[in-house]
């Protein structure tokens, strides 16, 4: 007999069943509802944009700051990794507490800025310094944005829309290399260009924010609140007493969440953040030619996003990751062993769409476990803290680099460089393996209606989706008149 979690993998058929059809619920969206999505959807784009501003600088950068190798440049990468989870944590508690809207447009509006600064610094030391800054403020986006697209949407389409919110990211990355392989060499500022181009785009997400009606959840919550009397103090009361009941009742899940995080970033940001300087220095290749096989890569990863997503609706979550971490070590291989352009373009196409297809499933899983009233901190810290523990990804890499050598013919000499191939090989092949065995013994809550249930501020808000469900039914069980009487009712009066 199989063990429980492998039996578990894929969900009960009541878990399993869809009501109504995808294209009929896509017809019924409201505007508003897909205004709302595609607003989290641009906010997360705007993230992946202004992080890999860095990744596909760091030629630049060694030449603007005088290093002889990628190993300092990494530094800020991991800097700005590691101040995510104070982000995560400040704008998730604001976002749970207030309100999805204007958390948001003030994250948004403060990476712009910090975004912009990154432009006009003049040494390492400054730049350092603002993309650990950076860090915090790009920490509360995930989380926010992804609460704001998902708990507006009905359940049959959050599969689907989870891999399309997900992409945002490979989208942004996609945006970034193009502004790097088109706009940076036109521009005598180079690679400030990007920075201010990102900055750009992310006011621009704010402002498209700011004139969108608040989340349909919290406006329900705050006219019930409302109703009640509550006071803007009671309500703050009731929200840190809630915040301490969900720690201390679902405080495993809450490590669970993080080692499942921390696994799924070392997939993308080892399979990512390294990526162009793999191809440059190991394999040869011009900067155009690794920016473009970059495009490529992102082009399987939106794929990849989307069709996971879809996919994890009617299969589950979990069994879903399983299928595309197994497809990430099957094309390892097509990935860093060919020399030739067409073939890494291919590899880094199809090892994107198993990573970023794992990906892809992640906002929903971890909105569907998340208690119900935390959609924003639960997620974006798990989120961030598993960033932060990955944050030296790229510098594990480029620091095994430094010892693992292979040659290479440049311009006709045999020349030593760092063997990245092999790097990074080892490093994606051991880290798929730990992300396969931590998603088949976690838990799933495949098809959760969270949007039905209390915020944060309310009372049992750190209740989890089974006890509120069954508190309800004690509740009509014990009424003189429960939801179950008055429908016995309505069927009498209607034989009659």
């Amino acid at each position: 007999m199989a063990p429980y979690f492998i039996r578990n993998l894929i969900p009960r058929r009541e878990a399993r069943q869809q009501g109504r059809p995808l294209w009929t619920v896509l017809r019924s969206l409201t505007w508003t509802q897909w205004a709302l999505f595609w607003s989290g959807w641009l906010a997360w784009t705007c993230d992946a944009i202004d992080f890999f501003s860095v990744s596909l600088s760091i030629t630049r950068l060694q030449k603007q700051f005088h290093k002889a190798d990628a190993h300092p440049i990494t530094t800020a990468i991991t800097l700005t990794l590691l101040f995510r989870s104070v982000g995560a944590v400040v704008f998730g508690i604001l976002s749970d507490r207030y309100g999805r809207k204007w958390p948001l447009v003030v994250n948004l509006l403060l990476c712009g800025v910090l975004e912009l600064g990154a432009g006009f610094v003049q040494t390492f030391s400054q730049f350092l310094a603002v993309r650990s800054l950076f860090g915090v403020a790009m920490g509360g986006i995930w989380g926010l944005a992804a609460s704001t697209a998902l708990e507006n949407l009905p359940m049959e389409v959050r599969g689907l829309a989870s891999g399309v919110l997900q992409q945002g990211y490979a989208v942004g990355y996609l945006f970034a290399a193009v502004m790097n392989l088109r706009l940076v060499p036109e521009t005598h500022t180079t690679w400030r260009t990007l920075f201010w181009a990102s900055a750009g785009i992310s006011i621009f997400a704010a402002a498209v924010r700011a004139v969108l009606p608040e989340s349909a959840v919290f406006l329900r919550a705050k006219e019930a609140e409302r109703a009640r009397g509550t006071s803007t103090t009671g309500k703050t009361k009731r929200f840190i007493r809630e915040t301490k009941e969900m720690l201390k009742k679902h405080w495993m899940l809450c490590i669970y969440a993080v080692l499942l995080m921390t696994g799924f970033n070392f997939l993308s940001h080892g399979s990512q953040d390294l990526y162009p300087t793999y191809l440059t220095t190991t394999k040869n290749f011009d900067s155009y030619h690794s920016t473009v096989a970059t495009i490529i890569g992102n082009c399987g990863a939106i794929a990849g996003g989307a069709i996971a997503g879809f996919v994890s609706q009617y299969i589950g979550r979990r069994l879903t990751i399983v299928i595309f971490v197994l497809w990430i070590g099957a094309f390892i291989p097509l990935w860093i062993l060919p020399n030739s352009f067409g073939a890494l373009s291919a590899g880094a196409f199809w090892l994107q769409f198993g990573v970023q297809g794992a990906w892809g499933v992640i906002p929903v899983q971890l909105a569907e476990l998340s208690p119900p009233g935390f959609r924003a901190t639960f997620p974006g810290v798990a989120y961030q803290l598993g960033n932060m523990v990955s944050s030296a990804s790229s510098q594990i890499e480029s620091t095994a680099g430094d010892h693992l050598k292979t040659t290479i013919i440049k311009n006709g000499v045999p020349t030593v460089v760092a063997d990245y191939a092999t790097v990074q090989g080892i490093f994606i092949g051991v880290i798929a393996a730990y992300t396969l065995v931590i998603t088949i013994i976690g838990p799933e809550n495949h098809g959760s209606r969270f949007e039905n249930q209390r915020a944060a501020f309310e009372e049992g808000g750190a209740e989890d989706e089974a006890e509120i469900t069954d508190e309800k039914r004690r509740t009509d069980e014990d009424s003189p008149r429960s939801v179950r009487s008055v429908e016995l009712d309505e069927k009498r009066a209607s034989q009659v």
